[in-house]
């Protein structure tokens, strides 16, 4: 399964922020909040490697600006470029503002709606748990992490894992989290249901879509 395996503490420091990669860890530990060595910055202010030393850096450009953005955004849901590309070709195909069709259609992926649930602490939790065929989608088990749900369909728990500790979490997270208004939770059943495509007001991720238009017209 291919993916990015750079330190993620590494990842979220060459973005200068949280994109809580490691799920639950990163309310409560963080290295974007500790000091860096020299004691006067924090780590989100000096990227990684030697490049990202105070001597090296210099004023982004807007090319740079707009690269950022789209990095940041295919870190947070953790698609490779070819895949990111093809979900941009779908968004500009689609009727409505680009931008967010791009983001509606990257919140739909299964792997994001199980996390959205509270099924897993992370994405790449709940990546690996979808792929190892650990939840259904309205009664049939589904084990691709890509595959889009739409409005109407239900999340469940497949018979195998319905056990889990890591399963019975997803109660706690549920209320700890809160849930998205496009989405309902049933604790008592322990499956979610899509009720709509969410809008842009309803996605909480931090990223300046339009920048990444930019960056593919150019």
């Amino acid at each position: 399964m291919a993916n990015n395996h750079d330190p993620r503490c590494r990842q979220c420091r060459r973005e200068g922020a949280k994109l809580y990669l490691k799920g639950d860890k990163c309310f409560t530990k963080c290295t974007l909040d500790k000091t860096s060595k020299d004691g006067r910055t924090k780590w989100r202010d000096k990227p990684p490697g030697m490049h990202g030393s105070p001597t090296f850096q210099k004023k982004i450009t807007e090319y740079g600006q707009q690269l950022r953005e789209k990095q940041k955004l295919r870190r947070i849901y953790r698609v490779l470029e070819a895949q990111f590309r093809g979900y941009l070709e779908e968004a500009l195909r689609r009727p409505g503002v680009t931008g967010e069709n791009l983001l509606q259609l990257l919140e739909l992926r299964l792997d994001n709606v199980a996390f959205r649930f509270g099924f897993s602490s992370s994405r790449a939790q709940s990546r690996q748990m979808v792929s190892h065929g650990h939840f259904t989608v309205n009664g049939r088990r589904v084990n691709i992490p890509s595959y889009i749900v739409k409005p109407g369909d239900v999340v469940g728990v497949h018979e195998s894992m319905s056990k889990s500790g890591v399963i019975k979490e997803a109660r706690d997270r549920v209320h700890k989290r809160g849930l998205a208004g496009w989405l309902d939770f049933n604790i008592q059943l322990m499956e979610g249901k899509v009720l709509a495509v969410p809008s842009r007001e309803q996605i909480d991720t931090n990223v300046r879509e339009q920048l990444i238009i930019e960056f593919y017209s150019r």
